[in-house]
């Protein structure tokens, strides 16, 4: 299921929430929805789930909007905060009702409960759950329907290293099969293993969408010479951008290791390191939505 954002826009008075967004959310991949706090990320969501009517613009999923799907519980699942649970409930009790609801049964309850982690701690009062028990239950929620697409707002909070490497596996599985999942969130390391493109926005604006590798910037590749000064000069002469590091130390641009290889080669210049560098997401982020550190 394609999801399709075309100029969004979200006005509350004088203050612009979202202006004019428009993104693509492609199936059978995990897209992270990045920016800065009060980048507009979660006023998206919702308006695009019409929890927030926008002022301008649509949100599509598969070609309908969310209101006019005729089961959208089992088309799109949905985690933008912590539920309200009913605090005598149990995590179990809380699945049980809600598929009710759906009319999805006490067997999917089950499903879900078993697939997300819940059932291990289904007998538990929700009031006692720690937070991470309470992202795996609103995830066990938002699977009720066996949804195509998933819209998720900071998933991971509150999960242990544990819980965050899980939901990274399960996340790329369920994309795997074919799933739209979006996942909103601020831990850029955790996005950079787990998103295979990016949507960043800032100040309710897009920045850049497409590839997650694509955000990067082309990579560099670090070389120690004995002779780097030499080796500067002559890719310098050929155009190559060149940055002097600690002595005996260049950063070149431009080329691929295999390139800078044969360039120094060709110069007859003997190297005694050369290595690849990719900016990391933090750099891109940073760089993309004007942040600093």
């Amino acid at each position: 299921m394609n999801i399709e954002v075309r100029g969004l826009t979200k006005t509350y008075g004088p203050v612009t929430a979202v202006s004019e967004l428009s993104f693509d959310v492609p199936p059978g991949a995990v897209t992270g929805f990045l920016g800065p706090n009060g980048a507009g990320k979660t006023t998206t969501m919702r308006m695009m789930l019409g929890l927030v009517t926008p002022t301008a613009g649509t949100a599509l999923f598969g070609g309908r909007r969310y209101a006019d799907l005729p089961a959208p519980s089992a088309a799109v699942g949905a985690v933008l905060d912590s539920a309200g649970f009913h605090p005598a409930h149990t995590a179990g009790d809380h699945l049980r009702v809600y598929a009710r609801m759906g009319r999805y049964g006490a067997a999917r309850a089950a499903r879900v409960a078993e697939l997300t982690g819940v059932s291990a701690f289904a007998g538990r009062l929700t009031r006692a759950l720690s937070t991470g028990m309470r992202q795996r239950l609103n995830l066990a929620t938002a699977l009720l329907g066996d949804p195509q697409a998933l819209l998720l707002d900071e998933p991971g909070n509150g999960l242990d290293p544990e819980g965050t490497a899980w939901l990274r596996r399960f996340l790329r599985e369920l994309a795997a099969e074919g799933r739209t999942v979006l996942v909103s969130s601020h831990v850029l390391g955790e996005v950079e293993h787990l998103a295979d493109h990016a949507v960043v926005i800032r100040e309710g604006r897009l920045v850049s969408t497409g590839p997650l590798r694509e955000l990067y910037g082309p990579a560099a590749v670090l070389v120690r010479s004995p002779q780097a000064e030499r080796f500067a000069a002559a890719l310098a002469r050929d155009g190559i951008r060149v940055e002097h590091e600690p002595p005996g130390v260049l950063r070149v641009h431009g080329l691929d290791a295999a390139e800078v290889a044969a360039a120094a080669t060709a110069q007859g210049i003997a190297l005694h390191e050369i290595t690849s560098e990719r900016p990391t997401l933090e750099q891109a982020f940073l760089h993309l939505t004007g942040g600093s550190r």
